[in-house]
């Protein structure tokens, strides 16, 4: 086990260090802010993070709605260049226009089941109240997505356990190493001590990305060699978690398609290593789902959540996409937090995800 370091030489291999006790281990975990990250392979040109500048100024609600909005253009214009026109003006729900309501939202990427659901919704709310402008059956829509999403807005709380552990799930590609270091910079700005295990031991330059996240937030990674057995990178991160004292231990795991039945094996596996030495660990299991993936997305949450449990979701790259409906049929689907929501490559653009501005970006509210 070892913390890993800056590597005097780009090709040389970070080596087990042994006989070293978890508290000897975490003392000796140093960090180099500033430095760049290496990148090779499969990593080149992604999840590693640019070069620290001055810290922003703190946004406005304003301000933090307007990257929102800017974010889900691709996304927003589906909806308000179906949904929107369709549906404006019309003072009743006849079958003509719930016919073109159910394809516009199917093509937005919501999906048959979760479309039959909000026409569903929506048949009920305009039976409950008479229409009485223009826009009544426009704005009960928004209300009807709002509500098909706000159970699941619910925040992530850190304050229970510590080390908090979070585990970071999900298939290559999804931005699992970015999401994670926008976790980090997020929680240290909160004044929490943070620390990374990169149990993504499989994928080219994976562990060299998350340690250039680490290096930009001055945040330990701790690292075994290429290949190591990822249960054993994550035992050994949780033992100096603890004796640390760190408050938020955030772990990588390799990234694994949802139908390889003996991947999915080894995540399991990780799991139960973990319980041996804390039987309430992960506290958090966060899946990560790229947004462009579509309907892909929904069957990866559904495979996953049956192997290890996920018990919160990041949607990432919907600044990306047009698919951004995706997301209803997630939380529909899945019924588990929507925790945080990538809207951008900045690392406030990670936001915590809200039921009703993310309809109201999509339907170009203000």
């Amino acid at each position: 086990m070892k913390l890993f370091k800056r590597r005097a030489k780009p090709d040389s291999q970070p080596e087990g260090v042994k006989g070293m006790d978890p508290a000897q281990a975490a003392d000796s975990a140093q960090t180099s802010a500033g430095e760049e990250g290496e990148v090779t392979a499969e990593g080149a040109g992604q999840d590693v993070p640019a070069p620290v500048g001055q810290a922003a100024p703190p946004e406005t609600s304003a301000t933090l709605f307007g990257r929102l909005r800017s974010g889900l253009s691709r996304s927003r214009g589906q909806f308000t260049e179906g949904l929107a026109s369709l549906v404006l003006g019309k003072k009743q729900l006849d079958p003509e226009l719930l016919e073109a309501l159910e394809e516009q939202l199917i093509m937005a990427d919501l999906g048959l089941e979760t479309t039959e659901r909000v026409l569903e919704l929506l048949r009920q709310r305009l039976d409950r109240k008479a229409l009485a402008a223009e826009e009544s059956v426009l704005s009960a829509l928004k209300e009807t997505l709002v509500e098909l999403l706000e159970d699941q807005e619910r925040a992530l709380s850190l304050d229970q356990h510590k080390p908090f552990v979070i585990l970071v799930v999900g298939v290559n590609g999804a931005g699992k190493t970015t999401t994670i270091g926008k976790l980090a910079h997020r929680f240290k700005r909160e004044g929490r001590s943070v620390m990374l295990a990169a149990g993504d031991t499989f994928r080219a330059a994976a562990v060299e990305q998350l340690q250039a996240w680490g290096d930009r937030h001055e945040v330990p990674v701790i690292a075994q060699h290429s290949g190591a057995d990822s249960a054993s990178v994550l035992f050994d991160a949780l033992e100096a978690a603890r004796a640390r004292s760190v408050d938020v231990l955030i772990a990588d795991t390799a990234g694994r398609l949802q139908n390889k039945s003996h991947l999915m094996d080894e995540l399991s596996k990780v799991v139960r290593v973990m319980r041996k030495q804390d039987d309430t660990v992960p506290h958090e299991t966060l899946l990560v789902l790229d947004a462009g993936t579509g309907q892909n997305a929904v069957s990866q949450a559904v495979e996953f959540d049956q192997v290890v449990g996920v018990s919160g979701v990041a949607v990432t790259k919907l600044d990306g996409t047009a698919r951004g409906g995706v997301l209803f049929a997630i939380a529909h689907k899945l019924k588990r937090p929507i925790r945080f929501i990538g809207v951008g490559e900045q690392p406030e653009d990670l936001r915590d995800f809200s039921a009703r501005d993310f309809v109201n970006a999509l339907l170009d509210e203000h």
